[in-house]
């Protein structure tokens, strides 16, 4: 594939992103994300196969632009979490695309089966920290892990109770990730 073909993948790829966080899969409309993106939905198909080959596609490049941004660093959980909670603000595509995941796709159990390289090292450095005392035992790691994601997303895009924006005044950011390390530093360190 030349330059163009790869600029108009990811034209595709970014159009897709938003259509598929606003509306979700079976409300993602391809001609809107063939318009959007300028290209017609035979290329895409040939691209993607399927409206749900393109959501697949959308989805592992988000969850690998999230470990590349933010990455793990097992002995600072509470630094972590607050990285998470700020790459919410910045980017919501992915917390919105999981969500969408979880409620069209897999309502129950490990979200992100399919995507065991990205999620066992985060979980192989949360034992290694456990083992030498420097996180909390007794909890699994992918418990860990989802316990700190969890407490990340208290103000995400599809909090139950308080989504916060990055409009809002900087000291209401600080406050939050303040309360954030706190919370995940009592709960999770030693």
């Amino acid at each position: 594939m030349g330059r163009d073909g790869e600029r108009s993948r990811e034209r595709v790829l970014a159009a897709a992103t938003a259509e598929f966080a606003e509306y979700g899969i079976a409300g993602a409309r391809v001609d809107r994300i063939a318009a959007s993106a300028g290209v017609n939905k035979a290329q895409m198909y040939a691209w993607y196969g399927s409206k749900d080959g393109l959501f697949d596609a959308v989805f592992d490049a988000q969850l690998h632009r999230i470990v590349d941004t933010v990455p793990l660093d097992a002995d600072d959980l509470p630094g972590y979490a607050v990285r998470l909670y700020d790459s919410y603000l910045a980017s919501p595509e992915l917390i919105r695309l999981t969500s969408w995941n979880r409620l069209e796709r897999v309502p129950a159990g490990d979200l992100l089966a399919g995507h065991a390289e990205l999620a066992r090292p985060k979980h192989e450095a949360i034992a290694r920290a456990q083992a030498e005392g420097r996180i909390v035992g007794g909890i699994r790691p992918d418990e860990v892990y989802s316990i700190v994601i969890a407490l990340a997303g208290t103000w995400s895009p599809v909090s139950g109770t308080y989504t916060a924006s990055a409009a809002e005044d900087e000291a209401e950011h600080e406050r939050r990730r303040a309360a954030l390390r706190l919370v995940v530093r009592r709960a999770l360190v030693p």
